[in-house]
């Protein structure tokens, strides 16, 4: 008999596939009542395939006594309760490397975006305002300082990308590491002396608003703030102000706190490029990244070693 695997929500075709072939998959997005569905199936369930803002709780893992494994589609596994998942000795495993690539350019794509203002500038042709006279000047980033806040897989590809244009390299972390950026133990410090700052740092408490009003006013009124990491490191109310009162020059925004909700006062702001959290949306990053989930399954039921383990 295959074994029985909860999948919270849909995948991509290919994904679903393959582990409809490979597993009895129950699919909890679909249930009218998913707490009847999971007390119903919790004693056969042994695997759970999940991304990474969809996760799974406590409560989710005590329905399922036979649990033994959750798959991730992402990297981040701020949504997956990490300590209870030890505690039960669930096998958690996410996606990491596939998508650096991709992330890494959306990083690049908006620190571009927002200093050459490209969508200003399309607005300016579409609506004809060039045949009226020129646009005004934008800024270069060669020999700006880029702060980068969480130096992990997809920071150190950040910084090698923005090398490459020419950029000063400065990193914020819970370590300083053997690398040749410069490190910064404050926060609000790195943000004083750097043009822009972007943060590729992971969710969850550690984590939470760790971009405040206070780093805001260190990175000023010049400065742009770059988020492709998650909604919940910055405090977005406090980033709406700092950006309607000139406090922080601009944003390029890929992830938000409450998804897809966006905050009304930002889709009218000219200094702001909006993204609908698709750093790692490419036909090739996420057909990897299924490939992963489902690859990390196979070898956990085959009794191998899972390849990417949390």
């Amino acid at each position: 008999m295959k074994p029985e695997l909860v999948m919270v929500g849909p995948m991509m075709p290919h994904v679903m596939e393959a582990l409809d072939s490979d597993f009895t998959v129950h699919r909890l997005w679909e249930a009218a009542d998913r707490a009847a569905l999971l007390k119903q199936l919790g004693g056969n369930v042994r695997a759970i395939a999940t991304s990474g803002h969809l996760g799974a709780d406590a409560a989710t893992m005590d329905a399922l006594p036979k649990l033994e494994i959750i798959s991730c589609y992402g990297v981040g596994v701020d949504s997956i309760d990490l300590k209870h998942a030890a505690e039960r000795k669930v096998i958690v495993t996410n996606t990491p490397d596939v998508l650096n690539d991709d992330v890494a350019n959306m990083a690049i794509a908006l620190l571009l975006a927002t200093s050459r203002e490209i969508c200003n500038g399309d607005r300016y042709v579409r609506e004809g305002k060039w045949l009226k006279g020129a646009m005004r000047l934008t800024r270069a980033i060669r020999g700006r300082q880029l702060g980068i806040l969480g130096l992990g897989r997809i920071g150190k590809d950040i910084a090698r990308k923005a090398e490459a244009f020419g950029m000063k390299i400065a990193y914020h972390g819970r370590k300083k590491q053997d690398v040749p950026f410069r490190f910064y133990d404050d926060l609000v410090e790195m943000a004083r002396d750097s043009d822009y700052l972007v943060a590729i740092c992971p969710g969850g408490p550690a984590t939470d608003k760790i971009v405040n009003r206070a780093v805001l006013d260190a990175i000023g009124p010049e400065g742009v703030f770059i988020n492709v990491a998650r909604g919940s490191v910055v405090d977005e109310p406090a980033l709406v102000a700092a950006l309607q009162e000139g406090r922080l020059g601009g944003a390029g925004l890929d992830v938000f706190a409450e998804e897809p909700k966006v905050p009304e006062a930002l889709l009218t702001m000219e200094q702001v490029v909006l993204q609908p959290h698709a750093a790692s949306a490419t036909h090739e990053t996420r057909r990897a990244m299924g490939d992963l989930v489902v690859d990390n399954l196979r070898a956990h039921f085959a009794g191998r070693p899972v390849l990417t383990p949390v």
